[in-house]
C-alpha cells in the first residue's frame, strides 16, 4: 500500500512523539478555529445577506478557506527542521520589508476604508504586516541565539532594533498604530527574554511610548479615538460610536448570554462584528461564560507555549516559542482590552477567532513553528543547554534566565548531575590533600566489620564481652561474691 502512495500526506503534527505541550497547543488552536468559524458566520450572516453579496455564509466560506490554507501550512511547519527555517529567514524577512514599502506603490497596493495596508488582486490578499511579525521573531531569534552575548548592551542588539523599527514605521504609515504597536511588543517580549539588563529595557519602553504618543497625536483620526477613549459616551453617535456599540453588547449578554445567534448589536450596529469586533459578539450572545472560555483558550497556549520555550534543546528554539507566544497573546491582550473599553481601539483583531485572511494563515504557520519545537525540543533536554556559562556560537549551550528560573548559571544543571559535579569534586579534593578515598572506606570497613562470634568458645565470647564493658563484670563478679555468702550462711 505505501508503493502506491508516492508522498505522504502532511498531518497536524507527529504522532510519533506526542507531549504534553503538544497535545495543549494542538486542542487549544483546534478550539480557536471551530469557535472562529461559528462566530464568523453568526456575526456576518445578517449583514452579507442584506449586502452586495447576498449570501450569508460568504465570510464563512473564505474563513474556512484560510484556515484549511493555514492548517496545510502548519502541518508543514510542524515537521519540517528548524534549520531550514534558519536558513530560509533572510529571505522571509527581505520579503516583508518589499511587501511593506510595496503597498504604498501606487499599482500595487489595495486602499480600503482609507488605509493601505493589502498587496494582491481580488479575492487574493496579502498584508505584508502579518508576514512581518512572524519575521521579525524568527530574525530576532536567528541574531541573539548566533551571538548571546550582544545582549549585553544596547549597542549589541543594534540591528536587531534598527529592523525592527523599520518594519513599525512602514507600517504606521500604512496606516496601522494596532499592528506596529505588536510589532514593538513582541521585539520587547523578545529582548526580555533574550537578557537584556533592566535599565535597557526601561530606557526602550520609555521612547516607545513617547513615540506612540506622538504618532497618535500626529493624524486627526487617531486623537479623536484617544479622546473618545477617556469619554466615549461623550460623542456616543461620533468618534465613541463603536466603544458604546461594543460595552452595550457586553452588557446585554450578561452571565450566559442570550443565546447563538440572538445577536442585536451585530446588525448595523456594531461595526466591523465580524473582524475587530468579534469578542463583542461572543459577550452579548454566549455572556461572560463564552468570553471566559476564550480566555481559558489563550491561557492553554500560554501556558504550553512557554513551558516548550523552557524545555527546548537550544537557545533558538527557545526565542522562536517565545517569540510566537508573545504575538499570540499581545495581539489577543490588545483586541481584549480595546473591546472592553480600557484601550484606545487600535483595530488588531482577536487571533484564530477574527475573519482575517493573512492574519489566521501567518498565526497557523507560527503555530506550526511552536508545536514543531514543542514536540521535537520538548521530549529531553540536552547536556549541553543545563551546562554552565556554555554559549557557543550556535546558542547551543545557553538557557534562558526568565524561562530557565536564573538561566545557564546557578541552578541550571539538573540535580543528579549537581549531585556527581559535588562527589567529583570532593574525591579529587581528598587526592590532593594525599588521602586515598577509596583505601579509607576500606579501613573503615574493616575496623566496622563485627567479629565471627559463631567460631568462639563461650568462655572465650564472655571474656569478650566482659573486656568491652568493664562495669558489667564488675557487677557480675559482686553479685557471685553475694551469692556464695548467702549460700554459707544458710548450710552454717
Amino acid at each position: 500500500m505505501r508503493r502506491l502512495i508516492p508522498f505522504r500526506l502532511p498531518s497536524f503534527g507527529s504522532s510519533e512523539r506526542m507531549t504534553f505541550e503538544h497535545s495543549l497547543l494542538r486542542t487549544a488552536t483546534l478550539c480557536l478555529i471551530a469557535a472562529g468559524a461559528i462566530m464568523v458566520y453568526s456575526a456576518s450572516s445578517g449583514t452579507s445577506l442584506l449586502g452586495d453579496s447576498g449570501d450569508s455564509s460568504f465570510y464563512l466560506k473564505r474563513y474556512v478557506g484560510s484556515a484549511i490554507a493555514g492548517m496545510i501550512v502548519l502541518a508543514v511547519m510542524s515537521r519540517c527542521s528548524l534549520a531550514t527555517v534558519r536558513r530560509l529567514t533572510p529571505m522571509l524577512l527581505g520579503a516583508s520589508i518589499l511587501g511593506l514599502l510595496l503597498v504604498k506603490v501606487p499599482g500595487f497596493g489595495l486602499e480600503v476604508n482609507g488605509a493601505k495596508r493589502w498587496l494582491g488582486a481580488g479575492p487574493v490578499q496579502i498584508q505584508p504586516s502579518e508576514i512581518a511579525k512572524l519575521a521579525l521573531v524568527l530574525y530576532a531569534a536567528s541574531m541573539i541565539a548566533a551571538d548571546p552575548s550582544r545582549t549585553r548592551s544596547l549597542y549589541g542588539v543594534r540591528p536587531l532594533l534598527l529592523v525592527g523599527g523599520a518594519m513599525a514605521a512602514l507600517v504606521v504609515v500604512e496606516p496601522d498604530l494596532g499592528t506596529a504597536m505588536v510589532i514593538a511588543l513582541t521585539l520587547g517580549a523578545l529582548l526580555v527574554v533574550g537578557g537584556v539588563k533592566p535599565r535597557h529595557l526601561g530606557f526602550l519602553a520609555g521612547s516607545l511610548v513617547l513615540i506612540a504618543l506622538l504618532a497618535a497625536v500626529a493624524e486627526p483620526y487617531r486623537r479623536e479615538r484617544l479622546m473618545s477613549f477617556m469619554d466615549p459616551w461623550g460623542d456616543s453617535s461620533g468618534s465613541g460610536f463603536q466603544s458604546v456599540q461594543a460595552m452595550i453588547a457586553i452588557g446585554s449578554g450578561g452571565p450566559f448570554g442570550v443565546g447563538l445567534g440572538e445577536s442585536v448589536q451585530k446588525l448595523f450596529y456594531l461595526p466591523e462584528a465580524h473582524t475587530d469586533m468579534i469578542l463583542a459578539v461572543i459577550g452579548e450572545e454566549l455572556g461572560f461564560a463564552g468570553i471566559f472560555g476564550v480566555l481559558c483558550l489563550y491561557g492553554m497556549i500560554a501556558y504550553a507555549g512557554l513551558r516548550a520555550a523552557r524545555t527546548a534543546k537550544d537557545l533558538y528554539a527557545k526565542l522562536i516559542a517565545a517569540g510566537i507566544t508573545s504575538v499570540i497573546l499581545i495581539q489577543a491582550t490588545i483586541n481584549f482590552f480595546s473591546v472592553l473599553g480600557l484601550l484606545p481601539l487600535t483595530g488588531v483583531p482577536l487571533p484564530f477567532i477574527s475573519y482575517g485572511n493573512s492574519n489566521l494563515i501567518v498565526l497557523l504557520a507560527g503555530m506550526g513553528l511552536l508545536i514543531n519545537v514543542a514536540q521535537n525540543g520538548g521530549a529531553a533536554r540536552s547536556r549541553t543547554d543545563s551546562g554552565r556559562g556554555k554559549s557557543s556560537r550556535g546558542g547551543g549551550g545557553r538557557s534562558l534566565r526568565l524561562l530557565d528560573g536564573g538561566g545557564a548559571g546557578r541552578g541550571s544543571a539538573p540535580k543528579k548531575e549537581r549531585r556527581s559535579r559535588t562527589a567529583t569534586g570532593s574525591s579529587r579534593a581528598a587526592t590532593s590533600k594525599g588521602r586515598a578515598p577509596a583505601k579509607r572506606r576500606s579501613a573503615t570497613a574493616k575496623g566496622r566489620a563485627k567479629p565471627a562470634t559463631g567460631r568462639l568458645k563461650p568462655a572465650a565470647i564472655r571474656k569478650l564481652i566482659d573486656g568491652k564493658d568493664r562495669d558489667r563484670s564488675r557487677r557480675d563478679s559482686r553479685a557471685r561474691g553475694s551469692g556464695a555468702r548467702d549460700r554459707r550462711r544458710a548450710t552454717g
